[in-house]
C-alpha cells in the first residue's frame, strides 16, 4: 500500500437539490471509505438547507470520526462563487435562499472536526475531476463531461486541470450558456424541458419517459431522440474546437444510456468519429471523489 492510500480518507459533501451526501474519501486509493446520504429541500430556506447539509456531516462522523483540521471539499451547483463560498443562486428553481449567503463561514463554523478549511467546487466540474482520476475519462488529455438532471452541468479539463476559457468553452465553462435555434440549451434538453415536450402529464418523470420509449412509444421515442440529437450538434463545434478526446456523460438521465446515447452520437455527427463517447463510470462516487481530490489540493 502506497503512502497515500495510508493518508486519512478527506471528508467531503455533494450538496444537490434534493438531496446531500457526506462522504469520506481516499484519493489515492479512488475508493468511498463511507458514506451517509439525506434528504435536502433546495427551495428551503437558508437556515434548513444549512441544517440539513451540516446534519447528514455530522451524522458521518458520528460513524467515522473526522480528523481535527481536516480540510473539507463540497461539490456544488452553480451560480456560486466558489472562491468566497457565497450563493449567487437566482431564478435556478433551487436555493434561492442561499442567495448571499457566506456558506463557506456556516459550514466552517459547524462541520465536525471542526474543519481547517472548505474548498468548493463546481459539481460537475468535480463529477468530471472523478472521472478523469479513475473513470471513464482517464487516459484522456482533453476531455469534456456533462451531467444531465433538472438542467445541464459542464466541465473542461486539460491534462486534468480546469478550463473555463478559451477555444470551445463556452462562458465559465457552462454549456447551459449555449443556445439551439436561438433557444438555451436547458429549453431544449433538461428534464422540465424533455416532459414538458412531451406533453406535461402530471406526476411522470424522466424515467418513466425512458421506459415508454423503451416499449416503443412513438411520441415518448421522439422526445427522447430529438432532445438528445440536439445536445449533440450544441456540444459538437465546441468539442471539436476543445480537441477533446473523450466525453463522459453522468447525472440521472445517463442511466438511460442506451436510449440517450444513440441519439447523442447522431447530434454529433463527425465529432462522433474522434470523440469517444461514454457514460459516467464512477456514477455517484465521481463528485465525491473529484471534491476530494480539490480539498487535498490535488
Amino acid at each position: 500500500m502506497s503512502p497515500v492510500d495510508d493518508a486519512p480518507p478527506v471528508p467531503v459533501l455533494d450538496i444537490g437539490g434534493t438531496h446531500v451526501t457526506a462522504a469520506l474519501v481516499a484519493p489515492g486509493a479512488a475508493r468511498v471509505a463511507a458514506r451517509r446520504r439525506a434528504p435536502l429541500d433546495g427551495r428551503g430556506s437558508a437556515g434548513e438547507i444549512l441544517a440539513a447539509v451540516v446534519g447528514c456531516a455530522r451524522a458521518l462522523a458520528g460513524e467515522r470520526p473526522v480528523a481535527a483540521g481536516a480540510g473539507w471539499g463540497v461539490a456544488v451547483p452553480g451560480p456560486f462563487d466558489y472562491a468566497r463560498g457565497v450563493g449567487q443562486f437566482t431564478g435556478v428553481g433551487k436555493f434561492d435562499s442561499l442567495r448571499g449567503v457566506a456558506v463557506g463561514r456556516a459550514l466552517a463554523e459547524r462541520l465536525p472536526g471542526p474543519p481547517g478549511r472548505v474548498a468548493f467546487v463546481n459539481d460537475a466540474q468535480a463529477f468530471l475531476l472523478g472521472e478523469w482520476h479513475a473513470g471513464a475519462a482517464r487516459h484522456h488529455r482533453r476531455c469534456v463531461g456533462i451531467t444531465l438532471g433538472t438542467g445541464v452541468g459542464s466541465a473542461f479539463l486539460a491534462d486534468g486541470a480546469l478550463v473555463t476559457s478559451g477555444p470551445g468553452v463556452p462562458p465559465e465553462g457552462r454549456a447551459d450558456l449555449l443556445t439551439i435555434g436561438g433557444r438555451p440549451l436547458e429549453e431544449t434538453v433538461s428534464r422540465r424541458a424533455l416532459l414538458a415536450r412531451y406533453g406535461g402529464e402530471p406526476g411522470l418523470d424522466v424515467r418513466a419517459l425512458a421506459a415508454r420509449a423503451r416499449a416503443g412509444e412513438e411520441r415518448a421515442g421522439r422526445v427522447v431522440r430529438e432532445g438528445f440529437a440536439a445536445l449533440g450538434r450544441a456540444l459538437a463545434p465546441g468539442l471539436v474546437a476543445f480537441g477533446a478526446t473523450g466525453l463522459v456523460v453522468g447525472g440521472s438521465m445517463a442511466g438511460s444510456w442506451d436510449l440517450v446515447g444513440p441519439a447523442l452520437r447522431a447530434g454529433l455527427g463527425s465529432a462522433a468519429r474522434v470523440v469517444t463517447i461514454g457514460p459516467s463510470e464512477r456514477d455517484a462516487d465521481a463528485p465525491l471523489l473529484g471534491a476530494a481530490l480539490v480539498a487535498a489540493g490535488g
